[in-house]
């Protein structure tokens, strides 16, 4: 006797949306049973966005089906979306700072006792057996101000479950969390499948992706490509439905003759942050520094560059030691930084592209003090053609730029300064794999050209992918160093995860 498939809880077929000329989404299509963990992928510009904004009641869909547990719908604003019981967990939530915790779950909702007063027992009680049931611990007494991006997006969670919702969209949650953090994420996630509710996981990263999801969904140039269980399908396959071609090389790393020492780090100490680092990058080298979250990269970085400053320790380029706590030092001698979080520490957001990328030569562009927007953008154009910055003019604002353009646009910032040594933290993080791919091709071209990299990563595919030399931090020491032939992603999170003594 064959079995009747129950209804789905989400489903769209055809989903179309243009904004003038621009069409955002030709055909999405998807279909999201209850009890289920579906992933969305797709590179940046893909689609995933404006599908997830006309289910969330942000846009209305120009053309297609769009179901919800069988029956048409369409929403005119984001409030009939939540009545409907769909849920969208942001990469960053915008909670109130000022309120409480159990006043940020309860906004606009808050049970009344007799005389119409607010009945704060009854809420607070609420949100315990909330939090009870999706094993957290947070306080929900303390102000939602300086809760951790986890923590605030367990609350959205909260507040959604409160809700009763059926359907939770999750958009790239796992971006700017910890590795404990993501495990978190992940428990909650899965008994909320096991409560029988829908999930949408929207993500960059395929090991997250297999190990949370049971079926995908690839979307291309605003299209739907295919579904598949996850089960069924593997990385190197989705990455060529993402793409539309091979990316045979994700790493294209070219080989290069490593010269005389660059950038040599010794001893470098800065009391409960880092201890005794000392590493030497050469020309014409990349090295890669791994690690944990929190093991001390981006501090030892940032010390490096002087934007932080040390104890103890010296830090010479080309032979010649640099002032400590001093950027201007270390630019001067041929250091630059790419940040990890590019949008607060690399960019001028509300600025134009060019504008950006000849931020830190403004100086020697400018003749006699002066300084035009046409000087400004025949220097940037030159960076934003090598680096494939993907926009019509250089008077775009940053703003509006994908993050993987973003990320190039910091990158032509520094790589206009002509650097002996960059230093690049998280280089493609939160850029889809079609992107990384040429900011890899672009790193490797650089050594090539004898600059000397270090790179920091969290991604081991990367770090094993692109580096020659792998330093690896535990607790503000380097645990290991492990030369590119003997990699692997075993040993380096071995050192990462256990004391130097049982490394000997």
């Amino acid at each position: 006797m064959s079995s009747m498939r129950a209804t789905p809880v989400l489903e769209l077929a055809d989903v179309q949306k243009a904004f003038g000329a621009v069409i955002a989404l030709r055909s999405g299509t998807i279909s999201v049973d209850a009890g289920s963990i579906h992933a969305l992928v797709g590179e940046n510009g893909a689609g995933k966005s404006t599908l997830v904004k006309i289910v969330a009641g942000l846009y209305q869909r120009d053309g297609g089906i769009f179901r919800l547990k069988g029956e048409d719908v369409d929403f005119t604003s984001t409030a009939q979306s939540k009545a409907a019981g769909i849920a969208v967990i942001y990469q960053e939530p915008t909670l109130f700072p000022d309120l409480s915790v159990t006043e940020n779950i309860f906004m606009g909702r808050q049970p009344t006792g007799r005389l119409g007063r607010i009945d704060r027992k009854s809420m607070r009680h609420e949100v315990e057996r909330l939090f009870t049931r999706l094993g957290v611990a947070i306080d929900p007494d303390r102000p939602a101000e300086g809760l951790s991006i986890a923590d605030q997006q367990v609350i959205e969670i909260a507040k959604a479950v409160s809700l009763d919702a059926t359907l939770l969209i999750m958009d790239e949650p796992t971006a700017a969390l910890s590795g404990v953090e993501v495990e978190r994420l992940f428990t909650i996630a899965r008994s909320l499948r096991d409560e029988g509710r829908a999930l949408i996981f929207i993500s960059h990263r395929f090991d997250e992706v297999f190990a949370l999801c049971d079926t995908i969904t690839v979307m291309r140039d605003g299209a739907y490509i295919a579904t598949s269980p996850i089960s069924e399908t593997s990385v190197d396959q989705i990455v060529r439905q993402m793409v539309g071609r091979e990316v045979t090389e994700l790493y294209p790393k070219q080989e290069t003759t490593v010269g005389e020492p660059l950038l040599e780090v010794e001893g470098l100490t800065s009391p409960g942050v880092f201890h005794d680092i000392s590493f030497t990058v050469r020309a014409g080298e990349i090295v890669g520094l791994a690690g944990l979250v929190g093991a001390g990269r981006s501090e030892v970085a940032r010390a490096v560059f002087g934007v932080d400053g040390y104890r103890d320790g010296t830090v010479r380029v080309s032979g010649k030691t640099i002032g400590r706590s001093r950027p201007v030092d270390a630019m001067r001698a041929g250091i630059a930084l790419v940040p990890e979080d590019r949008r607060k520490q690399g960019l001028v957001v509300e600025s134009g592209v060019g504008h950006n990328i000849t931020l830190a030569i403004r100086k020697q562009l400018a003749k006699f003090g002066l300084l035009t927007t046409g000087m400004e953008n025949r220097a940037a154009k030159e960076w934003a053609s090598r680096l494939e910055v993907k926009t019509h003019a250089l008077d775009t604002v940053a703003a509006t730029l994908s993050g993987g353009n973003q990320q190039k646009v910091v990158l032509a910032k520094w790589l206009a300064t002509q650097p002996k040594v960059l230093i690049i933290d998280e280089p493609t993080r939160g850029i889809d794999v079609g992107t990384k791919s040429e900011v890899h091709r672009l790193i490797s071209q650089l050594a090539g050209e004898g600059m000397g990299i270090l790179m920091i990563s969290s991604e081991l595919p990367e770090v094993l992918g692109m580096a020659d030399r792998v330093l690896v931090m535990r607790e503000g020491r380097i645990t290991a160093e492990i030369a590119r032939s003997e990699a692997t992603s075993e040993n380096v999170m071995f050192a990462a995860t256990h004391a130097s003594e049982q490394l000997k």
